[in-house]
């Protein structure tokens, strides 16, 4: 059919003018594509897919580019997304296992999307509004003073040493510890932080009078960690990939840096992504809902513990992009990732 053959023209210029940044022309296709066609059948099919705006001449030349519209019609027939290699899928496990706690899995997943794609990487922290509690562990560490200590099921850690008043390296307090820890645990454990906030209210309700005093300076101190306000998260890697590519933007490079330095406008981006289910998504150009943005494309896709999407990752580059690759490695280091938070 011309309309597959067509594709298959269209599919070619995308992959030699990713590669090569040059518009390409017919007589180059012909040189580097087994097409089967002649030079002329090459040239109509140019000439309709120019008529459609899949593709459009940057300048007086044989030459054209593929337009947003080319790359989304490019994007939507992928058959499949290539699978990193074993090689890439090795140095992904390998660099993102030996990560010692959030923090450093977040830092270690940027730096590698970032080196991966050859494009600005963006990590989303792992949002509280979706986080549940793993665990409440409480540590006497002299005296009277404790430690509470609130882990998540995102690899969140929050402590907090409180003074609750009485000797707690005592028999008798060892063994308040032991039981409160419990009653505890089995209030919040797997709850919303939310819904653990509320569950801890009715606490003091249900355990033996004489530990209320103790429960009552724990809970202060957890409600601190789960109902505290506290300011979203991105982190970005790779901003000089950008400039390297300055060439491709039509205009001044300098919307796109002052996009991407407004998280609150990334932070929305990766939120949507994890309300949207975290499915494997791409923007292309206009696609972007910012201004700033919409001289790039974005591949983003969603990460979490188990089944729960807790926030979302990706990279932001030019419209001239590997995005047969940048998927691949996007929904890739996700799934390590996801992994991480799962364990």
């Amino acid at each position: 059919m011309n309309d597959d053959r067509r594709l298959r023209v269209l599919r070619a210029i995308v992959q030699d003018y990713v590669e090569t940044s040059e518009p390409v022309g017919s007589k180059a296709l012909l040189e580097r594509h087994q097409l089967g066609v002649s030079a002329a059948t090459v040239r109509n099919d140019m000439a309709v897919l120019e008529e459609e705006g899949l593709i459009a001449a940057p300048h007086t030349s044989a030459g054209r580019i593929p337009t947003d519209a080319g790359y989304r019609l490019f994007v939507d027939r992928l058959s499949q997304v290539k699978p990193m290699s074993q090689a890439e899928q090795r140095a992904i496990g390998t660099l993102l296992e030996g990560a010692v706690d959030l923090d450093d899995v977040v830092d270690r997943t940027v730096r590698l999307l970032a080196s991966l794609t050859r494009q600005v990487a963006v990590v989303q922290y792992p949002s509280l509004s979706r986080s549940s509690v793993r665990h409440v562990e409480l540590v006497p560490i002299g005296g009277p003073r404790l430690l509470v200590v609130l882990i998540t099921t995102t690899g969140r850690v929050e402590q907090r040493v409180v003074d609750v008043g009485t000797d707690l390296l005592t028999d008798d307090g060892q063994s308040a510890l032991v039981t409160l820890r419990a009653e505890i645990n089995a209030a919040t454990t797997g709850r919303v932080l939310a819904d653990a906030s509320s569950e801890l209210t009715s606490l003091d309700e249900r355990i033996d009078p004489s530990l209320r005093p103790l429960a009552r300076s724990v809970v202060a101190a957890l409600e601190e960690s789960l109902v505290e306000e506290r300011e979203e998260r991105v982190v970005l890697a790779g901003t000089a990939n950008l400039v390297r590519s300055g060439g491709d933007f039509t205009a001044s490079i300098g919307p796109v840096l002052e996009a991407l330095e407004e998280h609150v406008v990334l932070l929305k981006l990766m939120g949507a992504v994890a309300e949207q289910g975290g499915s494997l998504a791409v923007r292309i150009g206009a696609e972007n809902p910012y201004a700033g943005l919409r001289s790039t494309s974005m591949v983003t896709t969603g990460y979490g513990a188990g089944t729960d999407v807790v926030a979302g990752l990706g990279v932001v580059g030019p419209t001239r992009m590997d995005y047969p690759g940048a998927m691949a490695a996007v929904r890739a280091v996700a799934t390590y990732v996801s992994r991480i938070l799962a364990d």
